[in-house]
């Protein structure tokens, strides 16, 4: 089901998708792919709104720098000093986030209104990014849809296909809290990650990914997530053609549980913690999907590099539960 959600400066109409299954209500935003709420119950049925977001269509134009529940694109995290090499030339990005480039640059796809057209239980969004778009080469035919499974889980599958060689990297950059309100650093965390990648001031990878052991980045058993975290946990399972469980969020007070699992090969973990306005900081977790920041720049990490003739495919997978 969709409705007009609000209009844009440009009178560019925003329209709203509601996806309601097994418990859930997730719902959708043309603009930017957003995920603008996800309704689920907590031990005693109670119902209440897990994801951070936005009433109306203002609250994300005026809020734009914490991503809130957006589809990023065309590469998600950072690019170190906003340029890459791909078959002997540098390409220059939008150093929107200086040196470096984040999250896709100053319009990414979070910023861009996508076509939408309903599918079994979702909808699915699609767009074209022209080539040279935000300094990114090829022409990009990207396809993401949304469904609820029959357990209320919520599955995001991204596809892209391009005419030229270019680095592809797309995740979803809700910010959960399991209690529905207040800081969310007493969630419980796990994470199925033996390593991280440690990083320099500007949060770009400083070289190989290190061992967690003895460090605060190990969650391999859960643990409160505390704060202070914008780091890739690499993930020990890589890359997977389907979805694999690598991570659990858990709100005591709630007893509401969320599980991720995805194909991807490292997830960023983010305790929010330069959230201003309505949210205070670390009011949300975030939990994105990925490949690594920087690879680009990275030969030794897993390729971002898509060419002409193949597919980029990645899914994750966000489940709604209850702890007694």
């Amino acid at each position: 089901m969709s409705e007009l959600f609000g209009t844009l400066p440009d009178g560019t109409e925003v329209h709203r998708w509601t996806l309601e299954r097994a418990g859930t209500r997730v719902r959708v935003l043309s603009y930017g792919g957003i995920v603008q709420s996800a309704e689920v119950p907590d031990r005693d049925g109670r119902t209440a709104d897990v994801v951070l977001g936005f009433a109306g269509l203002d609250g994300y134009l005026e809020n734009p720098g914490p991503y809130f529940g957006a589809l990023v694109g065309r590469y998600a995290n950072r690019i170190a000093h906003a340029r890459f090499p791909l078959d002997g030339v540098t390409y220059a990005l939008e150093p929107n986030n200086a040196p470096n480039s984040l999250h896709g640059g100053t319009r990414g796809f979070d910023k861009r209104v996508w076509e939408a057209a309903a599918v079994e239980h979702g909808v699915r969004l699609s767009r074209v990014s022209p080539h040279g778009e935000e300094g990114f080469p090829g022409r990009l035919a990207v396809a993401v849809t949304y469904t609820l499974d029959e357990a209320g889980a919520l599955h995001i599958s991204y596809e892209a296909v391009t005419d030229a060689p270019t680095v592809v990297n797309l995740t979803n950059h809700s910010y959960f809290n399991l209690a529905g309100s207040g800081h969310a650093g007493g969630h419980e965390l796990r994470i199925a990650a033996s390593r991280y990648t440690p990083v320099d001031a500007d949060l770009i990878p400083t070289g190989v990914p290190a061992d967690v052991s003895g460090t605060r980045f190990d969650f391999r058993t859960a643990r409160k997530t505390g704060s202070g975290y914008d780091h890739n946990l690499v993930l020990d399972k890589g890359v997977t053609e389907t979805p694999v469980e690598i991570a659990e969020l858990y709100d005591p007070a709630s007893g509401r549980t969320l599980t991720v699992a995805t194909t991807e090969p490292g997830v960023q973990l983010y305790t929010a913690e330069h959230l201003t306005g309505p949210f205070a900081p670390g009011d949300g977790v975030a939990l994105e999907t990925q490949h690594f920041p920087d690879s680009p720049n990275r030969p030794d990490f897993p390729s971002t590099r898509l060419d002409p003739g193949g597919a980029y495919r990645s899914a994750t997978v966000y489940g709604f539960g209850v702890r007694d």
